[in-house]
């Protein structure tokens, strides 16, 4: 009995997807639970597993393909079928047959050949009239063909042994009168000119939600964008003195981000309106903190979100960001690993970037911009010394936060980088 394969129920608010690739053909063997075709929707990848170990027999939907929950996908043949199936085939291969019909390859199959004769002579072009059957009454058996493809191998191609090395032999110059022929040279040839390639191909679905949300975002939001600078010199020599035994103890290595994410929250709670969202005529003050961290795949842009952030340690906010990243480098990021989010951070400074203005994630209000961290000189004491600075960049949606508040807000976060006792004692 055959199973069909189904498209999985999918995450809320999301109505279809895309038949992204098939990793099984028909006719491949499949074990239970083996990953067969992965669905695309506007956040993620969703993998389609075998239900049962089996044949695949026959693919529904083709590469591209829109689909909805519960639409037949494919059709599998489970492993009790197949063995039956091939139990038959061995029967008519045992059966007396009549005189074979002779016919050209690429007609109709012999009537009398068995399925895998068939498929033999098929799958090697071979016509079945040059081959001497052993079988009964002169039927031709999978043997037969084995033993006529063998007898008709090509010969191999003997390699001819290298000639012995002799010296050269100096030609005998004759005098001629002739006057030699000129002979021109081989004009080169010219680089094809006026090439001007071109590509098109469609979006797939995470590059169309993310170009419709970040349109959503200029059109709908009056966007603005403060800037600062923070030292982290502090941050650096905290870090390198103590990431061994930190690393050593909570077996995750101790980065930035964690302190920027402490720091952030520190001033969402001295600003709530940073922490809010607008939802038509009415203001959502969030009375807790989902961090979102935007992270860059192959796919494009994705923001997994920290769930109460100020509920975790610098070690958990560096233990869920590593397996986020590693989710995202395989490709197993859940709907429920992005949904939502009160306020995101992004680093486009492990890209090399000195400044940018980011783009608010819709619903949310502001977004956090860290950069690349380069010695510059500044004034300290009335004297010039040399500092580890990063450009600092906070966009938000001036409807709601107000400038005096995006300053001070960004001021808090260089206050609590530049002394981060302010993290570690909470003060």
């Amino acid at each position: 009995m055959s199973i069909e394969v189904l498209v999985p129920n999918l995450p809320e608010s999301v109505s279809d997807a895309t038949l992204a690739t098939w990793h099984k053909r028909p006719g491949d063997l499949v074990d239970k639970n083996e990953n067969l075709v992965d669905l695309e929707t506007d956040k993620v990848v969703l993998e389609v597993p075998a239900p049962d170990s089996g044949i695949l027999r026959e693919i529904r939907k083709k590469d591209g393909s829109i689909v909805v929950a519960g639409e037949v996908l494919a059709v599998l043949e489970p492993q009790a079928a197949q063995a039956q199936t091939a139990g038959k085939i061995q029967a008519v291969e045992d059966i007396e047959t009549a005189e074979p019909e002779t016919r050209a390859p690429g007609s109709e199959a012999h009537p009398a050949l068995s399925p895998s004769v068939r498929r033999l002579i098929l799958e090697n072009n071979i016509d079945p009239v040059g081959i001497k059957g052993t079988g009964k009454n002169g039927r031709i058996t999978k043997t037969d063909v084995l033993d006529y493809l063998e007898s008709h191998k090509p010969p191999a191609t003997e390699i001819e042994p290298p000639k012995p090395e002799t010296a050269p032999v100096e030609p005998i110059r004759q005098e001629t009168t002739a006057k030699p022929e000129i002979v021109k040279p081989a004009e080169p040839a010219m680089p094809a000119m006026n090439l001007r390639p071109e590509q098109r191909v469609p979006m797939t679905r995470l590059r169309a939600r993310i170009a419709e949300r970040l349109l959503q975002a200029q059109q709908n939001a009056a966007m603005l964008t403060t800037f600062n600078e923070v030292n982290m010199q502090n941050v650096i020599d905290l870090r390198n003195q103590y990431k061994a035994r930190f690393e050593e103890k909570h077996h995750i290595k101790l980065g930035f981000m964690s302190f920027f994410v402490k720091a952030s929250i520190e001033a969402l709670k001295r600003f709530p309106a940073v922490n809010a969202s607008i939802d038509d005529n009415d203001i959502i003050y969030h009375g807790y903190y989902d961090i979102g961290i935007a992270v860059t795949t192959e796919r494009g842009l994705i923001v997994p979100v920290l769930r109460d952030a100020d509920q975790l340690d610098f070690a958990g906010i560096e233990r869920s960001i590593a397996d986020y990243g590693e989710k995202a480098r395989n490709g197993t990021l859940g709907y429920e690993d992005l949904k939502g989010g009160t306020f995101t951070i992004t680093n486009g400074g492990i890209f090399g970037s000195m400044l940018s203005t980011p783009i608010l994630n819709p619903p949310q209000c502001a977004i956090l911009g860290m950069h690349a961290i380069k010695e510059r000189p500044i004034v300290e004491n009335g004297q010039i010394v040399i500092r580890p600075i990063m450009y600092l960049a906070l966009s938000y949606d001036h409807r709601l936060v107000d400038g005096r508040d995006a300053v001070q807000f960004l001021v808090t976060i260089k206050e609590c980088l530049e002394a981060p006792a302010h993290l570690l004692l909470n003060i």
